[in-house]
């Protein structure tokens, strides 16, 4: 290792002394003074190119001194011609170019949403990868509050929603555990307590500049992204002063409630253009909810079909946004300059969520009710239950559920050119947290009633029961509990390149760089229940009692036959007062959160070379390997008899992957490009999926296991893409994905777990589970090995070619095509039970269009967003021997509207619509008419004005 580094040194000292000719760095602006990225600069008709970075910047190197001849082009824009003269040292040049696209008919000149186009079809174009990049004026054109809703416009993406919004991301197929985020190049933390998947609704839409979705990856490139990488770029500081502001309101119907949005961007230039700056504010409000039904399927020994466990779920939200980040930027010197960029996103969810429930706890064999054509009508030995959730009183937490999530991330980088060699670097501290304080429960209800049912629509099913309010007098739960979780990252990386080729007469670079990723994750839950004494006492003997609110709605989206009636009041249970002895005896109860308590060390440190080779005018390539080494540490609580810590399970471990990859473009011309790739990368586990822990809940007869045996998920990935671009600002691509995957992840899932099979399973630990019940086991687990085959098609283009008016309309469509098989369900025993399923996750058809119309004031477009169903990934599906328990999330397809009218050159007033077609979040059990979850969130509705004050 010694030799490699002074290897290196004298390969760095002697590129430094060889630069005897100059440098050119040519800054490439449009008339607003903004960075066009991707442009294709050359001089002296080709004998040297480069592509202009994020900053609008291509930089020659080794450039004799004279005369040269610099020609840039840009789709959407004016060709560009101009002498420049090279000092021998270090020259920099200026190239404003004029946007206007010249046709038969005319000259079409850009607005901002074709000129946002413009810059990530130039970017796209001229990568080395597979990859789509959106810019913030295309992102601002469609009516999405969050990142998520944006990305989902991406071909091959699809986004799983959380209370309506776009939350989890799934790329080409690959769900969310296969797919890597980043900020400005960085790796991302996750808020949630335990998984590696970012929140993408926790990042407004304004606050970024550029999305670029790489779908094949480089050796530069972190290797955990089977699906895809998405990296998030946020504003840089502009060449002269920007301010711009936006100030919005909005009405959710569902609750009749009001949204909020204000936002503003501020930045500029002094000291000589040396020092430069941006900041950018984001704040939202949004009061809404949900109307939610939910559903488990069972059947008896006939296969006669009833529900088990049936909630109607009302949810009242207030959801909080903020977001600040801050990029400042100073120039040491034409060839040295410093970023630091920071970033905070903090989103509140104040939740309160009433739930009447029906559930079987009886004995299949004994206790269900039949009809006279021998279906199930219901059941004897049933469960009826009213339960409030909320928070302590007063403060932020204010009688809800409070969801405090945020992500913060600070990152000092620099780049440096010393000679020919061009060196960049980076060093990032970031940290994500989500806390529930005072989260309380309560709930009443009574056990051995008759529950009847009707499921002669299973899309939704609907029981009920003939209890009265004064027969709720069993407290099934009364209850406060506190969850706190973090996740740190500290991550570093150190890149150079330098001139080098493997073929006499054509240029090439040589890079190669060292990585470190470290990471802390941890878990620190508590929980307690209190029952009532004293005076209190008599006030819980029965619901009606007690303080209650209707929460009966005549317009209940899932239909109006769900009445769900009374429920303790949020104002009631938030005003209790816990700690007063005379009232209440508080109880620690270990088993809802020790063994969900863990803390997780990950080490990820890689080294990688990478060669960029033009072969001839026509062929290049990307040629590279990287090798990362993971190192884990892992510990959770050994508990027994759900309640008991007997000491804490720790797992270490290590592994080394060698990641070859090749990205090869051919351009048939300079608009049309053909690109393949071969490529290996990673998908590592869950963190709480490899602790050593187990989970009893006995209330909810629920079971859970970790898996400390699972390994990482390694996949070879073939793609090709052919890309067609317009220079009216267009493009028509086409290709094919395969991915080979040696293992997949999958939960395995048993709804009517019994009492022999948790003996088989786990012999050395109490049985829990009484004779004739079933109970739920999951546990995560892997695969043998799965294959994904895509197609990807997709055309954007300004209809330039009709006549008047029509030019100004516009096309957007984009669709994916997937077929996946995977191999491998094991029971507990570790016979083979299922092979032949689809990947959790790989959706078989996504579908984008928009229709759009622009002129120099105005802008509109209909948008269409359409995903089929697949198998879902989340905790509450899986795979076991009969596919009866498989789970599904349905299809969607949303209709979104906006426009927006230019008042003057400073002012635009604009409308936008959300989720026209009322588009429900609905999972289904097996067959597509058994509704697992339906939940509405209904549209959306938005007016505003935005104000660019300086541009």
């Amino acid at each position: 290792m010694k030799n490699v580094y002074m290897a290196m040194v004298c390969l760095f000292m002697t590129t430094i002394l060889y630069a005897q000719n100059g440098t050119i760095k040519v800054k490439i602006i449009d008339e607003q003074k903004l960075n066009l990225p991707g442009a294709n600069v050359s001089l002296d008709n080709q004998k040297m190119s480069a592509i202009s970075n994020t900053s609008g910047v291509a930089t020659f190197y080794n450039v004799p001194a004279g005369t040269h001849t610099l020609r840039i082009s840009y789709l959407g824009y004016k060709d560009y011609e101009k002498s420049i003269t090279s000092t021998g040292t270090v020259s920099e040049f200026t190239a404003s170019l004029e946007s206007g696209v010249s046709v038969l008919k005319g000259v079409i000149v850009l607005g901002d949403r074709l000129k946002g186009q413009s810059k990530a079809l130039n970017q796209q174009k001229n990568t080395d990868n597979i990859s789509n990049i959106i810019s913030a004026d295309q992102i601002g054109r469609f009516p999405d509050a969050n990142i998520g809703d944006a990305i989902k416009r991406v071909p091959g993406i699809a986004m799983q929603n959380d209370q309506g919004e776009a939350r989890n991301i799934i790329v080409r197929g690959m769900g969310p555990e296969f797919n890597s985020v980043t900020l400005n190049g960085e790796r991302i933390p996750s808020a949630e307590g335990d998984n590696r998947r970012i929140q993408m609704d926790l990042i407004p839409a304004d606050m970024i500049q550029t999305v670029e979705v790489s779908k094949t990856l480089t050796a530069d490139m972190d290797a955990d992204a089977i699906g895809g990488s998405v990296n998030l770029v946020t504003r840089t500081a502009p060449n002269g002063k920007r301010l711009s502001a936006t100030v919005a309101g909005g009405y959710n119907p569902i609750r009749a409630s009001f949204i909020g949005t204000v936002n503003f961007i501020a930045g500029s230039r002094f000291a000589k253009n040396k020092l430069g700056y941006v900041i950018s504010g984001s704040f939202n409000r949004n009061e809404y909810g949900s109307d939610n039904v939910e559903a488990v399927w069972s059947k008896d020994a006939n296969g006669k079909l009833y529900v088990s466990d049936h909630d109607q779920r009302i949810y009242d939200l207030l959801r909080i946004r903020r977001s600040a980040t801050a990029t400042v930027d100073y120039k040491i010197s034409p060839l040295h300059t410093i970023y630091v960029t920071g970033s905070y996103n903090w989103r509140d969810d104040k939740e309160n969520r009433f739930r009447l429930r029906h559930r079987f706890r009886g004995n299949a064999a004994t206790d269900l009710i039949y009809d006279a054509a021998g279906n199930i009508s219901g059941y004897n030995v049933g469960e009826v239950l009213r339960q409030t959730k909320g928070g302590a009183a007063g403060g932020r937490v204010d009688n809800r559920r409070l969801e405090d999530q945020r992500v913060r991330s600070l990152a000092i980088k620099g780049e440096h050119l010393f000679g020919k060699v061009k060196t960049d670097w980076s060093v990032q501290f970031a940290r994500a947290s989500e806390e529930r304080p005072n989260e309380r429960y309560i709930s009443m209800g009574r056990r051995n009633i008759t529950v009847t049912q009707d499921i002669s629509n299973p899309e939704r099913p609907y029981l009920t029961d003939n209890t009265a309010l004064t027969g709720y007098t069993r407290r099934n739960e009364l209850t406060e509990q506190f969850q706190n979780q973090f996740e740190k990252d500290i991550n570093a990386k150190l890149n150079f390149e330098i001139p080098a080729s493997i073929v006499k007469t054509q240029s090439g670079n040589l890079k190669f760089g060292l990585r470190l990723r470290s990471k802390e994750k941890k878990r620190d839950n508590n929980f307690f229940e209190y029952t009532p004494i004293g005076a209190s006492a008599g006030s819980f003997a029965n619901i009606s009692l007690l303080p209650l609110t209707d929460k009966t709605a005549s317009e209940f989206y899932p239909g109006e036959r769900f009445a769900a009636g009374l429920f303790v009041s949020p104002g009631f249970l938030g005003g209790l007062n816990f700690k007063d002895a005379t009232r209440f005896t508080e109880s620690d109860v270990p088993e809802e959160y020790l063994s969900g308590n863990f803390s997780a060390k990950e080490t990820i440190s890689a080294g990688y070379i990478e060669l960029k080779q033009n072969f001839s005018d026509r062929w290049s390539a990307n040629m590279g390997v990287r090798i990362e080494k993971t190192s884990i540490n892992y510990s959770g609580n050994i508990v027994e008899d759900g309640d008991q810590l007997k000491g804490i399970a720790n797992l270490k471990n290590s592994y080394t992957d060698f990641l070859p990859n090749v990205n090869a473009k051919y351009k048939f011309d300079n608009n049309t490009v053909f690109k393949g790739a071969i490529t290996r990368s990673i998908a590592r586990p869950r963190y709480y999926d490899l602790v050593p822990f187990f989970n009893i809940n006995p209330n909810d007869q629920e079971l859970s296991a970790g898996n400390p045996k699972m390994e990482p998920v390694r996949s070879w990935n073939i793609d090709l893409m052919f890309e067609k671009y317009y220079k009216s600002v267009g493009i028509i691509s086409g290709g094919v994905f395969y991915k080979k995957i040696d293992r997949f992840f999958y939960t395995y899932l048993d709804q009517q777990y019994t009492q022999a099979e948790f003996s088989r399973d786990f012999p050395t630990i109490t049985n829990p589970i009484g004779a004739g019940e079933n109970w739920q086991f999951t546990q995560r687990r892997n695969g043998d090995g799965a294959s994904l085959l895509g197609l990807e098609v997709a055309a954007q283009r300004q209809l330039d070619f009709l006549p008047g008016i029509w030019k100004g309309f516009g096309v957007y469509f984009n669709y994916t095509y997937t077929y996946s098989k995977a191999d491998g369900i094991y029971d507990g025993g570790g016979s083979l039970v299922r092979s032949n399923v689809k990947l959790p996750g790989a959706a078989p058809h996504i579908f984008n269009f928009s229709l759009s119309y622009e002129n120099s004031k105005f802008v509109s477009r209909l948008s269409a967003n359409y995903t089929s169903s697949y198998v879902d990934d989340s905790d509450d599906a899986g795979y076991n021997a009969d596919s009866f328990n498989d789970r599904f999330y349905d299809k969607q397809f949303f209709l979104d509207f906006n426009a927006s009218y230019a008042v003057n050159h400073r002012t635009r007033i604009f409308t936008e619509a959300n989720n026209l077609t009322n588009q429900p979040l609905r999972y289904y059990q097996g067959n597509k008419s058994r509704t697992a979850q339906l939940e509405y969130y209904g549209p959306r509705f938005n007016f505003g004005l935005k104000f660019d004050i300086n541009k």
